[in-house]
């Protein structure tokens, strides 16, 4: 595999999704292959009342309660991801050249569990209850303004929305500030709780979620010839990506190169995706192509793979012809967390640099019978599979036809 002119370094990770609060506790959750959807009290009464949620958080304890109170789920969640990808980068931000760290953070929506609260108390003839934070706590940009403002991080920062592939599309975004000269040190990645009961009752009338609630840990069934959707999740994860001479420079330990990234459009429809999979296979082979890369360099493929029937197919077609018909082994995390919505991209490309630290592939949760037409070597069972890989591909997609790749090899 021929080196890529402008790999930038992953110095740092950290994580909550509902298989725990660590990169680690994540790992170890995915790697037994099961399933974590379960019933959800705050969806009670819906026709759909499942999720996957981050367990043992506690805001207030990790913020202090005045943080918290101020601040939606889905930014408590990207604040402790990014505190801990500098923790494990060894970076202290009270010693960092603040003017020199970027924050570059994806979210696919606002917080529409805040808004509904505020908008029932307007519709009620109450003005004077709305909280004068409604805005401050669930418009999008707070993750970043609310990250940089805890790290002293005074560079480049703002939010990326492109649905679904919001955190793989802040990571790509981050490296090229990096490798524009904007910064030196960019934190990025994506946050989300999918859990407000209008964003299940959204994504239910648009028959996008799985509807065996009566047994929610077979729910979500990426690749699988009976997957009927996906199943609503929360979590964050966030990277420390810096230049490879400035992570020198400093002794840091790169857990993982970031080599490549490219991101397209299908302009297809807002919410299916091309059903050919043009538009991930252009971005496919351009991410291949910024890296370096040759499809027979890749040992591995984590999956967007959201278990809903058009998505699942767009995407096996996809790698099928991007990869010349022999696609490497692929995994699917959202078969056992869930899908996180903006926050996915970001969960698949640590879950990659932890594979490749690793050397071993977590399993699909969930896959029983695979659908014939989709010929790709998916990873089942309950344990990894040992494999040797020296490069692996991120995808994320989401509505808008919007598509982004991540190429990361060892470090």
């Amino acid at each position: 595999m021929p080196p890529s002119a402008h790999p930038v370094a992953v110095t740092g990770i950290g994580m909550l999704t509902p298989a725990g609060n660590t990169p680690e506790e994540t790992w170890t959750g995915l790697c037994r292959g099961r399933s974590l959807a379960r019933r959800d009290p705050v969806l009670a009464g819906l026709p759909v009342d499942i999720s996957c949620r981050v367990e043992g958080f506690d805001a207030v304890a990790a913020h202090g309660r005045v943080t918290a109170r101020r601040l939606d789920r889905f930014a408590h969640l990207a604040l402790a991801a990014a505190r801990g990808a500098v923790a494990d980068a060894k970076l202290d931000p009270a010693t960092w050249s603040g003017e020199r760290v970027a924050v570059i953070l994806g979210v696919g929506s606002n917080s529409l569990e805040t808004y509904a609260e505020e908008f029932a108390r307007l519709a009620a003839g109450r003005p004077a209850a709305v909280s004068p934070m409604a805005l401050p706590r669930s418009v999008p940009n707070m993750v970043a303004g609310t990250v940089a403002i805890d790290l002293n991080a005074r560079g480049p920062g703002f939010t990326v929305a492109s649905a679904c592939a919001s955190g793989a599309t802040a990571i790509g975004v981050a490296r090229d500030l990096l490798l524009a000269g904007a910064c030196d040190i960019a934190v990025a990645g994506g946050s989300e709780s999918g859990r407000a009961r209008m964003t299940a009752t959204c994504f239910a009338r648009m028959g996008a979620l799985s509807r065996r609630t009566a047994e929610p840990e077979a729910a979500a069934r990426p690749f699988d010839v009976e997957r009927d959707g996906f199943v609503l999740a929360e979590g964050a994860a966030a990277l420390v990506l810096e230049r490879q001479d400035h992570a020198l420079r400093r002794g840091a330990q790169a857990r993982a190169l970031l080599r490549g990234y490219a991101a397209t459009s299908d302009a297809h429809h807002p919410v299916a995706p091309d059903p050919e999979g043009a538009g991930a296979e252009r971005a496919l082979r351009a991410a291949l192509s910024d890296a370096g890369c040759a499809p027979r360099d890749i040992g591995q493929i984590t999956a967007h793979g959201t278990s809903t029937p058009a998505g699942d197919a767009a995407e096996a077609l996809a790698l099928l012809r991007a990869f010349d018909g022999a696609p490497p082994p692929v995994t699917a995390p959202k078969g056992a967390l869930g899908h996180c919505l903006g926050a996915a991209g970001a969960i698949g490309a640590a879950l990659t640099v932890l594979a490749l630290e690793r050397q071993e592939i977590p399993p699909t949760a969930n896959l029983r019978a695979q659908d014939p037409a989709l010929a790709l070597d998916v990873v089942t069972g309950h344990r990894p599979r040992p494999a040797p890989v020296e490069a692996a591909v991120s995808n994320a997609f989401g509505f808008g036809g919007q598509n982004a790749v991540l190429v990361l090899t060892r470090g």
